[in-house]
């Protein structure tokens, strides 16, 4: 039974980020922000500034999407690029004043929705439920050898 319910945890991950981007894109409503641009702000957001290949790889994401992602927020203006002093080639990428303000604001909107959304479950459930999905990944990645 146990290999039954970790196959339908595994299934259930489509849906439940299909629904967390769709509460994401009604958060993002008269913002002019897209799903993957709020990404990139939040990576700067918690990571302070990156380069493409540094927000690529904590998004999980190619290194050629993300610069697509990133040229988006570059043209919005609430991001901007510097020259990177270890790597001429690759620029760093920062939050600008405007960027910062809105994603603080984004992120505060969706926490206080969480706390809705987590009404009734126990911060032990979501715990454990946290540790059982990064266990999962990580058994998961080794299966195919994209383990860091």
């Amino acid at each position: 039974m146990t290999a039954e319910h970790l196959h339908r945890l595994i299934w259930m991950s489509r849906p439940l980020m299909q629904a967390a981007e769709a509460c994401v894109e009604a958060g993002l409503v008269g913002t002019s922000l897209t799903v993957r641009m709020r990404a990139v702000l939040e990576i700067l957001h918690r990571h302070g500034e990156q380069t493409v290949p540094e927000i690529a790889a904590r998004l999980e994401i190619k290194r050629q999407y993300v610069q697509i992602m990133c040229n988006e927020t570059l043209a919005s203006g609430f991001v901007e690029q510097r020259a990177n002093p270890r790597h001429k080639r690759s620029p760093i990428l920062a939050l600008t004043d405007h960027g910062r303000t809105l994603i603080e604001k984004i992120i505060s909107k969706e926490l206080k929705l969480m706390e809705e959304v987590g009404t009734n479950l126990s911060s032990e459930d979501i715990s454990t439920a946290l540790q059982v999905v990064i266990a999962v990944v990580d058994s998961l990645k080794n299966q195919t050898g994209e383990s860091e």
